[in-house]
């Protein structure tokens, strides 16, 4: 059964079941004993019980029969004693006015893929038990985590597979396509949680598969071997390959790994954004691509359904009509989708947002250790504590395959704007301005360099690797020589001893390209260390740059949380962009 066929309700609309208790200001789950029960699991009919007994002819009390399954009539009311309350969620209730403590969800969806997890009170647990039901589960062993953590950071792969599951799919490429990894997102979430960062993993990029553990379906296990030199999107489907395959995957090619996995089809993006009323985007020219079958007039239209998902497949219409271009589109979806679910309209209807529930867990696979529905919540809220300004969206930094000399169809790591990306996601630095961080740096910039610099051409400086990653020395000498114009520097291996912390030493006579490289690399009064200077490699004096420990990467300034990496096309979720 595929993912469609799990778990449904027939003809319930959960949302009718939902009330509003006045005493706690909460939507609590009601089920009248004459609502029909598939497909939402509850506590069983209580067993028929007997009537108010009455006095028979003889003055003795007996007890009349109720039939099975009918509800026990209420006593009379005294003749002129008023009528009573009804109680809450019963017909004829008194109109309540609705509070803002609607049931909140949090929606994630880039491409193909779809991410919805509910957060749920008490009184909803049998209608989350449901929900869990509808998610598929797939065991991936030690390539995701065991369990989730609410105090760390965390990293979430989303997949979205062009497996044509679903009504009126099959028509799409491929009909007979196992589901590969068409459109690929890695989710990292701050520990702090006032940013996370998505960073899109094109199908095309070279990559080497490992070797991989897999489940099949009788139970047993079974080793898939690796292949080099392969595109990203042969690491799901291809000969049995899982998602814990994906994990291992990108977990080689940029040194991330993955915590766990959420994994969707085509139907994800047609009944998420039907169940919102749809999505807007914008577009800067008219769109008629024959391929996708998208037509959308130029500035801002709405979409939804079959037109969603052309918006979000079509790859002729924009740029260059490559997988980089569609990507960005993707993106600015998921942007504008990730807004309309945090609106005021969707919060606060309990109708939209477990229509969207629904929608989302039936098309939704997940790894085993995030498939419990406490389990969810948990991840739900954390989500919903990063602000949209602090969401950023951005895709591996790649080059042209250079193997390929008269078509090009794939791409490369660009191995001189990745690495630094990498890094500071793995150092859980944000992408985005933080107000209160940011305040502090610009203090403490303005305070350290007072006085004349000299120009970064003029700077003359020796680079060691202190303790900072392998290849970490070689990677910000390309960076000041080719992005900052520190063209008189050079590497000079690996230092004597480890640093916790990155140091500049300078003789009195280099405070200026001292104040000029501190610049540059965001150096704090703690790490400039007045000294002597050392001879570089034209003979001239210089100074001595030692990368510690806390060295995040090229390119990335040591005193901030916001990384400004070179080659970084990046947006936020909470500007609305048109695709061009």
């Amino acid at each position: 059964m595929d993912a469609q066929g799990r778990g449904r309700a027939d003809d319930v609309d959960p949302a009718d079941q939902w009330v509003l208790n006045p005493n706690t200001g909460e939507y609590e789950l009601r089920l009248s004993p004459s609502a029909p029960q598939s497909g939402i699991p509850g506590p069983r009919r209580a067993a028929a019980a007997p009537s108010p007994s009455r006095t028979g002819a003889s003055g003795s009390r007996t007890t009349a029969p109720v039939a099975p399954g009918r509800d026990v009539p209420p006593p009379r009311r005294r003749r002129g004693a008023p009528p009573e309350e009804p109680l809450p969620g019963r017909r004829g209730r008194r109109p309540v006015k609705q509070k803002a403590k609607a049931k909140k969800a949090l929606l994630w969806t880039g491409g193909t893929m779809a991410f919805v997890l509910v957060a749920g009170a008490t009184s909803g647990y049998f209608y989350l038990k449901h929900l869990e039901g509808n998610v598929g589960t797939t065991d991936v062993g030690d390539a995701a985590a065991s369990n989730f953590s609410k105090d760390e950071a965390f990293n979430i792969l989303i997949i979205g597979t062009d497996k044509r599951t679903g009504e009126g799919n099959e028509g799409y490429g491929d009909a007979g396509s196992v589901g590969h990894a068409d459109t690929t997102i890695l989710l990292h979430v701050a520990k702090d949680r006032t940013n996370a960062t998505a960073l899109s993993i094109p199908r095309d990029l070279i990559v080497d598969i490992p070797d991989c553990r897999t489940k099949q379906e009788d139970g047993s296990e079974t080793v898939v071997a690796g292949k080099e030199d392969v595109r990203f999107n042969e690491s799901l489907g291809e000969s049995g390959r899982d998602a814990g395959c994906t994990m291992r995957t990108v977990e080689a090619a940029t040194g991330i790994k993955p915590d766990h996995f959420v994994m969707a089809d085509f139907n994800a993006v047609k009944t998420l954004t039907t169940a919102v009323d749809g999505v807007e985007v914008c577009v800067e020219k008219a769109v008629d691509d024959e391929k996708s079958k998208l037509v959308l007039p130029a500035g801002t239209s709405k979409v939804e359904g079959e037109q969603a998902l052309a918006f979000v497949r079509t790859r002729h219409a924009f740029g260059n009509k490559g997988d980089l271009d569609r990507i960005k589109v993707q993106q600015q979806f998921l942007g504008s989708l990730m807004r309309k679910m945090t609106s005021g309209d969707t919060l606060t209807s309990p109708t939209k947002l477990l229509k969207l529930a629904e929608a989302a867990t039936n098309a939704l696979t997940v790894d085993k250790a995030i498939g419990k529905v406490g389990t969810l919540k948990d991840i739900a809220l954390e989500l919903k504590k990063v602000p949209t300004k602090n969401i950023s969206f951005m895709t591996i930094p790649v080059v042209d395959n250079p193997a390929e000399t008269v078509v090009k169809a794939t791409v490369v790591v660009d191995k001189t704007n990745a690495p630094p990306i990498f890094d500071a996601i793995a150092g859980d630095v944000s992408f985005t301005e933080v107000k209160k961080q940011e305040k502090k740096e610009k203090a403490e910039v303005a305070a350290r360099l007072k006085g004349s610099k000299s120009a970064a051409s003029d700077v003359r400086v020796r680079i060691l690797n202190g303790g900072a990653a392998a290849g970490s020395a070689q990677q910000q000498l390309a960076y000041l020589q080719t992005q900052a114009g520190v063209t008189k520097s050079d590497n000079a291996g690996n230092a004597e001893a480890a640093l916790a912390k990155t140091t500049l030493e300078y003789a009195p006579d280099q405070a200026d390209q001292a104040r000029r490289l501190a610049d540059i690399m965001g150096l704090s009064g703690s790490a400039m260390k007045p000294g002597k200077s050392v001879t570089n490699a034209q003979g001239l004096p210089a100074m001595t740059l030692t990368l510690g420990k806390d060295f995040k990467g090229a390119g990335v300034k040591l005193n901030s949380s916001a990384a400004a990496a070179p080659g970084a096309n990046k947006s936020t979720a909470d500007k609305a962009q048109c695709a061009s």
